[in-house]
């Protein structure tokens, strides 16, 4: 997920420190590998008690990340472009668990492009 974040933010000029960092913690906080309604709230959660001791983020770069964490399965498209990144790069995973990600749920141009989609799934190892 953290090659499709990178791919995507090359041609949006998203905060890339960001995009890393969605990937690493968006779905740390995971019960349920299925359905799990709370994960992203209990990510952001994670990121503010690490900030300062671990993560080093100014307040706007930690709004960011928190805000992407707590709302990535709100199927949400639009937001400042690093959010819309990093959604774009977890939507683009999907196809691990056999859902083909679908351009009306993708925010940018970039992750809209057929070949990114291609791309994105090509390299995903499907888990299911």
């Amino acid at each position: 997920m953290r090659e499709n974040g990178l791919k995507v933010a090359s041609s949006t000029g998203a905060v890339t420190k960001i995009v890393e960092l969605f990937a690493f913690f968006h779905d740390s906080k995971r019960v349920n590998e299925s359905r799990d309604p709370g994960h992203g709230a209990r990510a952001a959660a994670f990121v503010k008690e690490l900030n300062g001791s671990f993560l080093f983020l100014d307040p706007y770069e930690l709004d960011l990340l928190t805000y992407a964490c707590r709302h990535h399965t709100d199927g949400k498209t639009e937001g400042d472009i690093t959010v819309q990144t990093c959604w774009d790069a977890d939507r683009l995973d999907l196809w691990r668990a056999s859902i083909w990600p679908r351009e009306e749920y993708l925010c940018t141009e970039a992750a809209r492009a057929p070949e990114m989609i291609r791309w994105a799934c090509s390299r995903v190892p499907r888990i299911l």
